[in-house]
């Protein structure tokens, strides 16, 4: 009786074991719509160049509440740059998401000043200083 119930325990183990493997967590769903995420050209005017994200419509599902706006309509709020590239979203500095269009959530418009220059990097400090004794 008790070697079924051990080989019954072990069988269930196992099994929970297989379901864990199967189930992937959010950070590796993540991972994987971000390798799907589709970024447009760049267009511009005379002020801005601008683009345009496309992320695949699951992945809104896996963002927290916080992420979209208040008023119930299901759209995106506009994010800051932490929170679009939590979501993996990945362009070079200076985009801003600044629109959001409401019939197509998972489609994130983005700009940024036709004349952004990337900040150069501050040159290194020696790390010693001479120290008075």
């Amino acid at each position: 009786m008790a070697t079924k119930q051990l080989a019954k325990a072990q069988q269930v183990k196992q099994q929970g074991a297989q379901s864990q493997r199967a189930e992937k967590s959010d950070a590796e769903k993540l991972h994987e719509f971000a390798e799907k995420i589709h970024y447009s050209e760049r267009y511009s005017d005379d002020e801005f160049e601008y683009r345009h994200v496309i992320v695949p419509k699951p992945l809104l599902k896996l963002l927290p509440k916080q992420f979209f706006s208040n008023d119930g309509s299901g759209c995106l709020r506009l994010l800051s740059e932490q929170e679009w590239r939590a979501m993996g979203i990945s362009q070079s500095l200076g985009w801003v998401h600044y629109e959001v269009h409401a019939p197509e959530p998972h489609v994130l418009l983005f700009r940024r000043a036709l004349d952004f220059q990337t900040p150069q990097a501050l040159p290194v400090r020696a790390a010693t200083r001479s120290r008075k004794p």
